[in-house]
Parts: structure tokens; C-alpha cells; sequence
């Protein structure tokens, strides 16, 4: 099950924020996520916003995403490509899973898709896994987008089928 987070559910968050960033580092990727982002504040805000999501089950949260319909001002300028559409899209950032289960980003993108099916996704260069979990799941590369602290990223957009 999928639901918007909320405060009680910090703690669980923050948690599994951290195993992805131990499964980012086991894997060659010591640049994304670092000095301990997404900080609470960022996730607390999120939260006031209503566009942090968790995935449940009986035995508690084992997934997290920040899914925003709309304009992403990080999306506003692309180098090195350009995206697909100009059509309304949706966001998904901030996406970690605890390994407990499998398929968090499909659930996170099926969620996404029955609000707003052409959704745009973003990570680091050096995170092969979500690159290739991006192209599995029918996202096509598009270029460059740089991030509100300077930093590039590899943009992803899907188109609805």
C-alpha cells in the first residue's frame, strides 16, 4: 500500500534513508546523497506538503518517494539533450527502498502514473543501478539537469504508452 507520510513515520524514513545510502556506497556511488541528505528538515517539509509517500505493508514501511505534479524548477533548463514532451508531468524524487522488498520503484511509478502518466525522474551518474532500473522500467535518458546545490544529474522522462 501506498500512502502520504507523516510525521510519526520519521523515524522509519530516516532509517531507510540510510540503507540506501549504504547500498548507494556498496555499489561505487559515494557522491549521491551525501553529509546526511535528505536531512529531516527537507523530509519534514515534504511531509507539510504533502508529497512524501510510503510504501507499507503488515510489517511496516519499507519504501519512500517524493512524487510532485507539476513544474519542477530543477527541470526548467536540460543540457546536453532535451526532454521528450512539454506536456504536464510529474516528478518523482528521493526514491529509497529498506531491501526488504523488491519493486519499490514500480510501485512508486505505477502510483505516479495513475495521477499523471509522462513522469520525469532524475539521479546521479554514478547510480548504475537506478539508471538501468529507469531503462527497464521504459525511460528514455535525456541529458543533464543541475540541482538546486550545483550538482548535475542524469535525467530520465517517460512518456505515456
Amino acid at each position: 500500500m501506498i500512502r502520504k507520510a507523516e510525521n510519526p513515520d520519521m523515524e522509519e524514513i530516516l532509517h531507510i534513508y540510510d540503507i540506501a545510502r549504504a547500498f548507494m556506497r556498496s555499489h561505487g556511488n559515494k557522491a549521491q546523497w551525501i553529509n546526511g541528505y535528505p536531512r529531516r528538515e527537507v523530509l519534514e517539509y515534504d511531509i507539510k506538503e504533502e508529497r512524501l509517500y510510503v510504501c507499507e505493508d503488515d510489517f511496516g514501511i519499507y519504501g519512500v518517494f517524493m512524487l510532485r505534479i507539476g513544474d519542477d524548477p530543477t527541470y526548467r533548463e536540460i543540457r546536453d539533450g532535451s526532454w521528450l514532451d512539454d506536456s504536464p508531468y510529474a516528478v518523482i524524487h528521493r526514491i529509497a527502498s529498506s531491501g526488504r522488498r523488491h519493486g519499490v520503484l514500480r510501485e512508486a511509478l505505477d502510483f505516479a502514473s495513475a495521477l499523471c502518466p509522462h513522469i520525469r525522474i532524475d539521479t546521479h551518474a554514478l547510480n548504475e543501478p537506478m539508471q538501468n532500473a529507469l531503462v527497464k522500467e521504459g525511460f528514455r535518458r535525456t541529458g543533464i539537469i543541475v540541482c538546486e546545490d550545483g550538482t548535475d544529474r542524469v535525467a530520465f522522462e517517460r512518456l505515456p504508452s
